[in-house]
């Protein structure tokens, strides 16, 4: 359980790194499965921004109960899992993904999320690792996004300049198994990764029950990749909108 110190942080920093480390068992099942998906799918070797779609696997390493417990106190008792992805970064040639707020991607309303980052490698400055503006979220908004259509990051939209300062950026360094938790409208990106070593991470991303995941204005896509095509997972309690859509899509 976080502690109220930490709290209290994650509401006026925007992120916390809890005093929590993954087994070594679940890890190894996360490499395991990430290996399997890309063997199928080698588009996905640097980032798959949809895991549930085509690995179920992934879906019991969100039910950890610990896991749950921490978001709970963040998000409330009544929460949903609405989408799971990794961001791998191979040795020596990892993207890099550019400074943004997540909330410009996704059709939550009202926005909200808690997103669970976990490290399945050591990630660190050398290898690439997420940085985040502490502080960037407290006015709850959205600032400028631009297209970035370059073949060298992950994601394709970036804040604009002018819009955040990076000289404020702070680097979440940590180990095997280790998570960080951020908040929905928080500035963050990493840099490339030209280490040795590679450095993988899988996020989690709740919203409490009280926001709608909204398809009327989700992205359209093709297969299930479409975020309108997202299976959304009542995880805790009930669905306090009354208005989300439980059907099981695949």
């Amino acid at each position: 359980m976080l502690s109220e110190k930490e709290i209290d942080s994650y509401h006026s920093q925007g992120y916390i790194v809890p005093d929590f480390q993954l087994p070594a068992a679940d890890l190894d099942g996360i490499r395991h499965s990430h290996q399997k998906l890309v063997a199928h799918y080698p588009e996905f070797e640097d980032y798959c921004p949809a895991l549930l779609a085509f690995d179920p696997y992934f879906l019991g390493i969100a039910r950890n109960p610990d896991i749950l417990d921490m978001v709970a106190q963040i998000l409330g008792s009544d929460i949903a899992l609405w989408n799971s992805s990794f961001f791998a970064k191979p040795a020596g040639k990892g993207k890099r993904v550019p400074w943004h707020q997540d909330g410009e991607y996704w059709p939550i309303r009202p926005l909200a999320t808690c997103s669970v980052w976990i490290a399945v490698d050591e990630s660190n400055r050398d290898n690439g690792c997420l940085q985040v503006i502490p502080g960037s979220h407290r006015d709850r908004s959205l600032n400028q996004h631009e297209h970035n259509d370059s073949k060298n990051v992950s994601l394709p939209l970036q804040l604009k300049e002018g819009e955040f300062d990076a000289a404020k950026a702070v680097p979440i360094e940590l180990k095997p198994g280790q998570i960080s938790l951020h908040d929905v409208y928080i500035i963050h990106g990493s840099e490339p990764n030209q280490s040795s070593r590679p450095r993988g991470g899988m996020t989690l991303r709740y919203m409490p029950t009280t926001s709608v995941y909204d398809r009327e204005i989700a992205r359209a896509g093709e297969g299930p990749l479409s975020m309108k095509e997202r299976t959304l997972y009542l995880m805790r309690g009930v669905d306090r909108s009354g208005l989300n859509d439980f059907n099981v899509r695949r």
